[in-house]
């Protein structure tokens, strides 16, 4: 199975008040992250993680990142750049990109940090996956609600848990023109 999600930001308590997390700590919030991920991500699944994997944080990366299921795939984002020079935090993944273009049940998907208008094979149908606008309300968030196939994997609008392609579609129908 494969999933997708985006914007952990485990360690960085700012963003919970940021994003209107519901925690009331930091350790909370890395916890249940953990522990979502390890809910419904068996150890021979694919996460595809869209950035921003962990932010200012105060312990080592490998003690949540080797917790968690699956092999971990990561595709960089702006508060990724730091810890990829560090490599107790590269080991973690099986693979590092700025951007992928990957197959998921014959289905093509692009994946990038940052949500893009037009990707490769946009007027084929081919899906966008993407993280780092959160939950936020604002033009990046109402434009990107109006695309068709692309879809925000942030923790923050996907119940703090890694989703797959079809959770994804479904969680948007209706919100996008056919």
């Amino acid at each position: 199975m494969i999933y997708y999600t985006a914007d952990l930001h485990l360690g960085h308590a700012n963003i919970m008040k940021l994003s209107g997390r519901p925690f009331e700590s930091v350790e909370e919030m890395n916890e249940a992250l953990v522990n979502n991920w390890n809910a419904v991500v068996r150890d021979d699944d694919d996460v595809y993680i869209l950035g921003d994997v962990m932010f200012k944080m105060s312990s080592r990366p490998e003690n949540f990142l080797h917790r968690m299921k699956g092999r971990k795939h990561l595709i960089v984002g702006n508060h990724d750049r730091q810890n990829l020079k560090k490599e107790a935090f590269t080991s973690c993944f099986d693979s590092i990109n700025d951007y992928l273009c990957i197959e998921d049940e014959g289905r093509k998907v692009v994946l990038f940090h940052y949500p893009i208008l037009e990707w490769d094979g946009y007027f084929r149908g081919h899906y966008h996956i993407y993280g780092h606008i959160h939950n936020s309300d604002n033009f990046a968030n109402q434009v990107m609600q109006q695309v068709k196939n692309a879809f925000n994997a942030g923790v923050d609008v996907n119940d703090f848990t890694p989703q797959t392609l079809s959770q994804l579609i479904r969680r948007n129908q209706g919100a996008k023109p056919l």
